[in-house]
C-alpha cells in the first residue's frame, strides 16, 4: 500500500509531503494598511523588527533581495541558537515572500514558508503564512507542526502587535 501523499504548491512547483514531512497554513487578520504590513514583513535584513524570538540579523550574502543569505541570533530559552535562511522569492507587486532554512543548530530541517498579503475593502491586511518542513527523528508529525505553528503564530501576533501600534501613533 502506497503511503498518502499531500501535494502544497510552494515556489511554483508541486511539493509532495511524503510521511516524513508536515505542513500547515496559518492566517492573521491585521488592522493596518497592506503597504504598511509589507514594509515591515519584506525586511529580510531585520526579521526582529516584528519577530520576538530573533535577538539579531546579519546578511551574509546579497543585500536584502531574492537570492540573499540571511544569519539570524536566537534569543536565549528556545531549542537552538542560529539559522541560516536564504530569500528565495521577493514579489513587491503581488506581496508574496518566500524563505528556506539552510542551515542553523535547530530541528527544522528542509524548511520552506510562503507568505503572502492581500488588502480588505476595509483596510485591513490578511496575511498567509504556509510551510512544509522534515520531520526529526524522535518527533511526531503533530509535535513538529504544533512546534512551527506556535512560532509563526507567535511571529504573525508580533507582526500585528507592530504594524497596529504603528498606525494607532500615526
Amino acid at each position: 500500500m502506497k503511503p498518502k501523499t499531500t501535494t502544497t504548491i510552494n515556489n511554483n512547483q508541486a511539493r509532495v509531503l511524503l510521511p516524513n514531512r508536515c505542513g500547515s497554513s496559518l492566517v492573521q487578520t491585521i488592522d493596518a494598511p497592506l503597504p504598511l504590513v509589507w514594509s515591515i514583513l519584506r525586511r529580510f535584513d531585520h526579521p526582529q523588527g516584528y519577530k520576538q524570538f530573533i535577538k539579531s540579523c546579519t546578511l551574509k550574502t546579497g543585500t536584502g533581495g531574492t537570492g540573499s543569505i540571511r544569519e539570524v541570533a536566537i534569543v536565549t530559552g528556545l531549542p537552538a541558537r542560529t539559522s541560516t535562511e536564504r530569500l528565495d522569492k521577493l514579489d513587491d507587486e503581488l506581496h508574496v515572500m518566500m524563505v528556506s532554512i539552510t542551515g542553523g543548530d535547530h530541528r527544522l530541517e528542509n524548511y520552506h514558508s510562503t507568505t503572502s498579503l492581500h488588502g480588505t475593502k476595509g483596510g485591513k491586511t490578511v496575511v498567509m503564512e504556509s510551510y512544509v518542513v522534515d520531520v526529526p527523528a524522535g518527533n511526531s508529525k503533530e509535535e513538529t507542526c504544533a512546534f512551527a505553528d506556535t512560532i509563526i503564530g507567535c511571529n504573525l501576533k508580533s507582526l500585528a502587535s507592530v504594524t497596529e501600534k504603528m498606525v494607532a501613533h500615526a
